[in-house]
């Protein structure tokens, strides 16, 4: 009876863990009250490279509550010193692709190289429930226990091609944490991709072999914005069915203007369940950030970015502002109900909010 007492009574220290979990996730569970970090306190961990304190900024950059989202600005803005040091990579294609499988398969050949892999994977949030899987830790077992990756699953919610509205102030927090190589997948083609290309250096589109016509329903502004087209799958019996998307895809590219960045994309075929053609996907990745920094066209593009999220941000910041309005909250559930009865049309619906707003403003 004692023995079973003492045993219920051992300290978590003593807890034995199967292998196969995260290191990190074993201390993050004994540390059961988090200590409350300052914005000092989160800075040099970050830059140090501890993935828990890294976890817990991103949670603040993610969190909706203006306490977290006043400090967590406070601790990018210390970061921003610390980052731009990395090469950041946009992946998109269609839902089975087996775009986990292949940044599973790329995040390992890059950590083999000596290099720090980050995994912003956007997993898709029901517009049901609002919730998410988050499941990528599970669909990427064996790089999520890699010493120097860092996964980092983030609901879409409603925002612009399925990225999540604070991945590019996560981009920043990791490249400070030291993290040299930034996958952002997303949830894929069907949303515009805009978002995504607006926040990398270098966009790849995976495609598959044999699903019909040559461009597979995919809108020709996302493959006028790839980097590299590669052919996912191409093992077993599909290596032909691939060849031969390979071949229409190189001419499908014919049609495409030249690219801004002066480098033309290139088409491969490749298995990410057998680790074939990922190494030269890699080395073309390298290529093309080489010939970019080379004609400035990266940091051009890096320039233009910061803009972009710039005026992103303004709008955001402004339609936040607007629905957390009272007097705005309050009249829209009245105007809403107008709408649905077909009493108002939309547009003078909307006039007439809007210049409720401004008129607000313009009072204070």
């Amino acid at each position: 009876m004692s023995s079973s007492k003492n045993n219920n009574n051992k300290d978590h220290s003593s807890k034995s863990f199967p292998s196969s979990v995260n290191p990190d996730a074993v201390q993050y569970f004994l540390h059961k009250k988090k200590k409350k970090r300052t914005v000092e306190d989160f800075v040099k961990g970050i830059i140090k490279g501890d993935r828990i304190i890294l976890s817990q900024a991103i949670t603040l950059v993610e969190s909706s509550r203006l306490s977290d989202q006043n400090k967590a600005q406070k601790i990018i803005e210390a970061c921003l010193p610390y980052s731009e040091n990395s090469v950041r990579i946009g992946i998109t294609g269609i839902p089975g692709v087996g775009k986990s499988t292949f940044i599973e398969a790329l995040g390992q050949h890059v950590i083999a190289k000596k290099k720090k892999v980050a995994v912003l994977a956007i997993d898709p949030s029901s517009s049901v429930t609002k919730g998410s899987i988050l499941g990528d830790k599970t669909r990427m077992n064996d790089l999520s226990l890699k010493k120097n990756a860092f996964i980092r699953p983030s609901p879409a919610g409603s925002s612009l091609g399925g990225v999540a509205r604070k991945t590019r102030e996560t981009i920043l927090l990791c490249e400070a944490a030291g993290f040299e190589t930034i996958f952002v997948e997303t949830v894929g083609v069907g949303q515009s991709e805009t978002a995504v290309h607006s926040m990398v250096d270098f966009f790849l589109l995976l495609l598959v072999p044999g699903a019909g016509d040559e461009l597979q329903g995919i809108k020709r502004g996302i493959v006028e914005m790839a980097d590299i087209l590669a052919v996912n799958k191409a093992d077993g019996g599909q290596i032909d069915a691939a060849k031969n998307a390979r071949r229409e895809y190189r001419n499908a590219l014919h049609l495409m203007p030249l690219k801004e960045s002066g480098v033309n994309p290139k088409v491969l075929i490749c298995s990410a369940m057998e680790q074939t053609g990922i190494a030269e996907i890699w080395k073309l990745i390298l290529i093309n950030q080489q010939l970019t920094r080379k004609n400035k066209f990266f940091y051009k593009k890096r320039k233009e970015q910061s803009l972009f999220w710039l005026h992103e941000q303004i709008g955001n910041g402004l339609k936040d502002f607007f629905y957390k309005n009272e007097k705005i909250k309050k009249r829209l559930e009245e105007i809403e109900k107008e709408v649905l009865e077909g009493r108002r049309n939309s547009f003078n619906a909307a006039d007439e909010l809007l210049n409720m707003f401004l008129d607000k403003k313009s009072d204070s």
